[in-house]
């Protein structure tokens, strides 16, 4: 999918990718011990067209569920791509079979009107989330900082979808920092093919009818699960040449987080993938070189006017100016700026 795709449905707040079964599926699979008991909320789907309810209600019993409850925005029709023109929701509860045939059927399925719209954020809604134990759900993107924030203020276990972007929001980084939150297993190949009604513009060899891919997705989670504690598997070593470091700041570049070099001790920078491989007991995280007031407290060097210079004389005009702060790299008379970096450290065990 194109990126100014996704970006016109960011801007016009309007999210309406719906997620695959099999995505579903094969994330949710790694988190089965958590949901014994668990009443579970997925608050951003139209429950009666939503993968989210078809897979927790159909796993109700396998899963050992308390209850499921699921909330829609500003619709009442069974509409896959509604325009949520209704100001009324409504919303659906379901405690397990009833009849024996292991099958969640409509008698069984309370519906429920909202007085609202269904907002996430409405008065009503969040009595909903105060009675969940998980939420897990696909939000809108749009609102994926202020999703978070009330899922951490109502101290909520969680896994949604989001873009790996989000990563470095000033909102979610020290979220992440602090082990808070982290990334779950992910999609294929980093990326998710949604069903919506944008247009998609993925490579015919990847484009699938009636669905959008979207580059970067991944799950967000607060759940234990055992790849967060998984080492990353370390095998190169380190040279000067192969491992430059920033010319504003004592800390080494990789450009990959495979490279990540097994005997150096000292900070070093490496790109926002990384943290689909985060192990906490095996590196400390420091800090974020897309956060600037981190970075100017953290001692990051100002670029100054004659790598300004050096950078527009090789054609570069990239919006950057003297005395801002971010990470260069200076070799053979030539300047780079790695894109966005993680710093982080070994711990030493």
């Amino acid at each position: 999918m194109a990126n100014k795709n996704l970006n016109k449905a960011k801007e016009a707040k309007k999210d309406e990718f719906y997620t695959q079964l099999e995505d579903i599926n094969n994330e949710l699979r790694h988190y089965r011990e958590h949901f014994r008991g668990k009443t579970v909320l997925c608050n951003c789907d139209d429950p009666r067209v939503s993968n989210f309810f078809t897979y927790f209600a159909y796993n109700f019993e396998f899963l050992g569920l308390k209850k499921l409850i699921t909330t829609c925005y500003k619709n009442q029709n069974i509409d896959l791509f509604s325009q949520n023109k209704s100001e009324q929701a409504v919303y659906l509860v379901y405690e397990g079979d009833k009849n024996g045939d292991h099958i969640p059927n409509a008698e069984e399925i309370g519906v429920k009107p909202l007085k609202g719209d269904g907002d996430f954020r409405s008065k009503e809604c969040i009595e909903l989330l105060k009675e969940a134990d998980i939420v897990v759900t696909n939000p809108p993107f749009s609102l994926f900082r202020e999703y978070v924030a009330q899922l951490m203020e109502y101290d909520k276990k969680f896994l949604i979808i989001g873009h790996q972007n989000a990563i470095k929001y000033k909102e979610i980084f020290p979220l992440i920092k602090e082990n808070r939150l982290w990334l779950g297993y992910g999609f294929k190949g980093g990326a998710g093919h949604f069903i919506s009604h944008y247009e998609d513009k993925a490579t015919a060899g990847d484009h699938r009818e009636g669905m959008i891919r979207v580059s970067g997705v991944t799950w967000f989670t607060n759940l234990e699960i055992k790849k967060r504690h998984e080492d990353i598997i370390l095998y190169k070593h380190y040279t000067p040449e192969e491992y430059p470091k920033y010319e504003n700041y004592d800390a080494i570049d990789v450009a990959k987080t495979e490279y990540i070099p097994l005997d150096y001790d000292g900070l070093m920078g490496v790109p926002i993938t990384f943290m689909d491989k985060y192990n906490p007991e095996q590196f400390e995280i420091i800090g974020n070189t897309c956060d600037t007031d981190w970075i100017r407290s953290a001692g990051f060097k100002p670029m100054g006017q004659a790598t300004i210079d050096n950078l527009r004389k090789q054609g570069n005009k990239a919006h950057v100016t003297a005395n801002m702060n971010s990470p260069y790299i200076l070799r053979n008379g030539l300047v780079s700026l790695p894109y966005a970096r993680i710093i982080i450290r070994k711990i030493k065990k």
